[in-house]
């Protein structure tokens, strides 16, 4: 089935905010990683087989306009519930990838009943209690994206031969990650406490070789979480949706669908 994907462009908290949707069924929201997004990736497609899915790009990434007051992930969080409430979408399941798994969660603490499902896929947002989350600031603008996969054929398959635009736009995505979530990096110390409140059922995806976010925070993500189910995708790195996308889609598609 072909997918119809439209772009579209709301007016929120004072900025120009991109969105591409697509699909029809239940809504789900997906929020994509620190190093922005592909467009048409596999794995949208296969959701908007069986959803309605949102996928937009956070304020200052992508083709969305930047906040200059945007400090923290809680501060985009806001800013989609607000999207949400524009939209008339009162209950939807929140799709979280990475940096995006910690917005979705953000989102989810401040509405404990508000949202149908949780899917966080190798979030980050608190503090590995064994490990630590990669530093992308010690590291080239081409190596963070290539260590979040296993297979290198997998990069390749993605990001072909990576063009100056594709390095432009890490390196504007790196500079909007220190601004939302570098003290303490990529984690809050407030959010963990509050995980424990949210009442929508919750799955924890994560790789067995995600070298960016370790896998004990996914383990802490599913001990905190009210109502979580935990499981693991074998030879995959952090960026699992692109990596494993028929993988992945599965695992949602068939958390989604029960919910």
């Amino acid at each position: 089935m072909s997918i119809v994907w439209t772009d579209t462009v709301k007016e929120i908290a004072g900025i120009k905010l991109h969105f591409t949707r697509g699909g029809s069924g239940p809504a789900v929201l997906v929020l994509h990683h620190d190093i922005g997004t592909v467009e048409r990736l596999p794995f949208y497609d296969a959701l908007a087989e069986r959803f309605d899915v949102l996928i937009p790009h956070h304020p200052g990434w992508g083709r969305s306009e930047r906040p200059q007051w945007l400090r923290h992930p809680r501060d985009i969080a806001a800013i989609y519930a607000w999207l949400l409430s524009d939209l008339n979408e009162p209950c939807v399941s929140l799709v979280g990838l990475g940096f995006g798994g910690w917005i979705a969660a953000e989102m989810a603490s401040l509405a404990p009943a508000g949202y149908r499902n949780l899917v966080l896929v190798g979030a980050a947002g608190i503090k590995p209690p064994d490990g630590n989350i990669a530093d992308q600031a010690i590291v080239s603008y081409i190596d963070y994206p290539r260590s979040g996969f296993h297979d290198e054929a997998a990069f390749t398959r993605v990001y072909g031969d990576v063009s100056t635009d594709q390095l432009e736009a890490w390196d504007i995505a790196r500079e909007m990650s220190f601004r939302t979530a570098w003290k303490p990096y990529m984690y809050s110390q407030t959010l963990p406490h509050l995980l424990g409140g949210i009442r929508a059922p919750a799955l924890v995806i994560w790789s067995d070789d995600d070298r960016i976010v370790p896998l004990s925070a996914g383990q802490a993500y599913a001990r905190a979480l009210h109502d979580a189910t935990f499981t693991t995708i074998p030879d995959c790195g952090h960026f699992a949706e692109m990596e494993k996308p028929d993988a992945v889609a599965k695992l949602v598609t068939d958390f989604l669908s029960c919910g």
